[in-house]
């Protein structure tokens, strides 16, 4: 009897709730407000722009600045994210762009927590447009992770952050070529930085645990001041440590830009360095106690000798010449010159054994990820699968 009088009163409103669940997957017989509390995805967020309240669960790409454009590195301001099913999700199409209001920013903007992209966040607001895109406005209520709380102050919750198995995940199970080429085409998604963009990286990935003002140079060890960047003696600046020449691909964005390879040395140590290939042995480098070098080659201090070998390690699957770069690979020699090649692999795999990734190369590969370039070096994760590579 209740069930009739409802249905002859507002027949127009029970068709459309039910049109309306039906489209975006809400099973039959859910309450308006318990479909507010159920999370949609963002496919279905994206097909139910009609105003109506509800909760969308997401993984933060970027920061939406306009119709279809989301910057997923050097962020501008704290008032919109873009969320999409995906962790890696690169179509604008396919991302719920979610005004953050004021009561929201000091945690869920991404210009105060830039860290926040690539972790899952739940939200509650109205399903409408943003920058005349499918979008989320006026949120009651933000969270990390999978459920939202109605709390007027939002509290950060645990870690929402894909990690490293989900992101391997194309590459479980493989070794030898097939694993290689899996790797490939995981980490080449990427967002590329220009060269300036390599300096603001730079103070943030390598900054000294001990000392944030500071950031640690590579070979040298030397905790330095993030200001006194430059080209003057002394000064510290931007180390390729796959030398631009091997493969002569300079500094335009792209393998020249790439902070898994780029590290801050000092400017006198750094040119020392040159262009040399990597091996054991030579006359001790002055202001880089445990360094050494000789005509053709440069050793690495112990304490960085395996993060020089997964750097190159790191290169060589990345840049396989299919995206308008040269094929770069490791090999034997220390007198490739010009070649996109860069030795020696023997020693190489060698210290990459004998120095496994520690606490700061591992913050290291984070950072990138979530901050910068939203890809991450496999051999930091997985050092074994050097030698499931080349042997």
């Amino acid at each position: 009897m209740n069930m009739k009088r409802v249905t002859r009163s507002r027949p127009g409103r029970l068709i459309a709730a039910v049109v309306l669940a039906v489209a975006v997957g809400i099973p039959l017989g859910v309450t308006g407000a318990a479909s507010a509390a159920t999370p949609l995805t963002v496919a279905q967020a994206l097909a139910a722009q009609d105003g109506r309240t509800a909760t969308v669960t997401g993984y933060v790409i970027g920061q939406p600045t306009a119709t279809n454009t989301v910057l997923t590195s050097g962020f501008t301001a704290d008032t919109a994210v873009a969320l999409a099913d995906q962790a890696g999700e690169t179509a604008t199409g396919r991302m719920l762009y979610v005004q953050v209001t004021a009561a929201w920013r000091s945690t869920f903007g991404l210009l105060t927590n830039p860290s926040l992209r690539g972790r899952q966040v739940t939200a509650t607001g109205a399903l409408t447009a943003y920058f005349s895109h499918g979008g989320l406005k006026n949120p009651t209520a933000m969270s990390l992770g999978g459920g939202a709380t109605p709390s007027p102050t939002p509290t950060p919750g645990p870690t929402g952050t894909a990690g490293p198995d989900a992101y391997y995940a194309a590459a479980a199970g493989r070794t030898g070529p097939a694993l290689r080429t899996a790797l490939h085409g995981i980490i080449k998604v990427q967002t590329k930085l220009n060269y300036d963009q390599v300096w603001d990286a730079l103070k943030d990935t390598d900054q000294d645990p001990a000392n944030p003002s500071n950031v640690i140079l590579l070979y040298s060890g030397r905790s330095q001041s993030k200001t006194s960047n430059g080209g003057g003696a002394n000064d510290w600046n931007r180390e390729h440590v796959w030398a631009k020449s091997h493969g002569d691909f300079g500094t335009a964005t792209g393998p020249g830009t790439d902070v898994h390879h780029l590290r801050p040395e000092d400017v006198s140590v750094n040119s020392l360095r040159g262009n040399k290939d990597f091996d054991s042995g030579g006359g001790a480098v002055a202001e880089a106690p445990g360094c050494y070098t000789d005509a053709d080659s440069f050793e690495p201090r112990d304490a960085v000798k395996g993060d020089v070998a997964r750097m190159i390690l790191y290169m060589a699957i990345r840049y396989e010449g299919g995206d308008g770069w040269p094929d770069l690979e490791p090999n034997d020699s220390v007198s490739n010159g010009s070649t996109p090649r860069l030795g020696r692999l023997s020693k190489l795999l060698a210290w990459n054994d004998q120095d496994p990734p520690d606490t700061f190369e591992k913050h290291r590969n984070q950072r990138i990820y979530e901050r910068w370039q939203g890809n991450r070096n496999p051999f930091v994760d997985h050092p074994e699968w050097a030698r499931s590579i080349w042997g």
